[in-house]
């Protein structure tokens, strides 16, 4: 991802080392360190502050209300309080929503499809992330007219994943969707290894989840956010302000299908899901 935004920035013109330097702070799965850390680089008088997620953007915006802070990628700002519209932002935060939560609905539904049998559904979600909890209530809507029981299972660091998939066949879960969060894309790989131990069909919001063996993925392409955070970078550098330039949403999602994780499941995917894929790996 971060590589993604670095291209951005070199395409701009911007040479690391030369004329642009780049301080990383990460928090290791571990959001509750987000607000030091927004901290110390607020204290190093940094020019600018590039967030990977809501929770790190509302930790920047809490941590500062003059340093301009682009959001590369992120849900709803403005169910998080961080700006005052897509339109018009009106403080020192802008940059790009991948609409994680609008598509969550979406998503189960695919899921539905492929797996029509399916009744009881469990929901990965980490309870550090701010926009979570009204994430589920919201695909709960969704679960209803679909005729799907959901059941939810939070966690709040990598270490808890295997307590939670075991938590999961107790209660008998057929499939599984996780709520988009830093933290599980980060650990995606065990995620999908834990939804194979237990057989069950997923569907996740970001592609390099079926790459790693998940059933299913659903939504925008989330490196081609952060290249586009480089342009505005670029902007607020040349004297644009974060309070005058709208976030931008995805235009372009793609549906992903991991034929070899169906297979393994013993799924045999509709055609005309298999239609409506950008992309199936075989």
């Amino acid at each position: 991802m971060w590589e993604a935004f670095r291209q951005g920035l070199r395409d701009l013109g911007y040479v690391e080392g030369k004329n642009i330097a780049l301080e990383y702070r990460f928090a290791a799965g571990q959001n509750e360190r987000l607000p030091e850390l927004a901290a110390e680089l607020v204290h190093r008088k940094v020019d600018m502050i590039v967030t990977n997620s809501g929770a790190a953007a509302q930790a920047a915006r809490d941590a500062t209300e003059t340093i301009p802070i682009v959001m590369a990628a992120g849900g709803d700002p403005v169910r998080l309080g961080v700006v005052a519209s897509l339109a018009q932002p009106g403080g020192n935060l802008t940059g790009l929503s991948i609409m994680t939560q609008e598509l969550d609905g979406k998503r189960l539904e695919l899921l539905k499809e492929a797996v029509p049998h399916v009744s009881r559904v469990a929901v990965l979600w980490n309870a550090g992330n701010p926009a979570r909890p009204d994430a589920f209530r919201e695909i709960e809507a969704t679960a209803r007219v679909l005729g799907l029981q959901l059941h939810s299972f939070a966690v709040r660091h990598p270490d808890e994943l295997d307590s939670a998939f075991a938590a999961m066949a107790r209660e008998r879960a057929e499939a599984l969707i996780t709520l988009g969060d830093a933290v599980l894309w980060n650990h995606r790989t065990r995620v999908v290894a834990l939804a194979a131990r237990y057989h069950l069909p997923t569907v996740f919001d970001a592609r390099e989840f079926a790459d790693a063996g998940g059933l299913m993925a659903y939504g925008p392409h989330v490196p081609d956010s952060y290249r586009r955070a480089a342009s505005f970078v670029d902007k607020l550098l040349k004297g644009a302000t974060p309070a005058d330039l709208p976030v931008e949403q995805p235009t372009k999602f793609e549906l992903v299908i991991n034929l070899t994780t169906a297979k393994a499941l013993g799924i045999t995917m509709p055609p005309s899901l298999l239609l409506l894929a950008d992309e199936a790996i075989h």
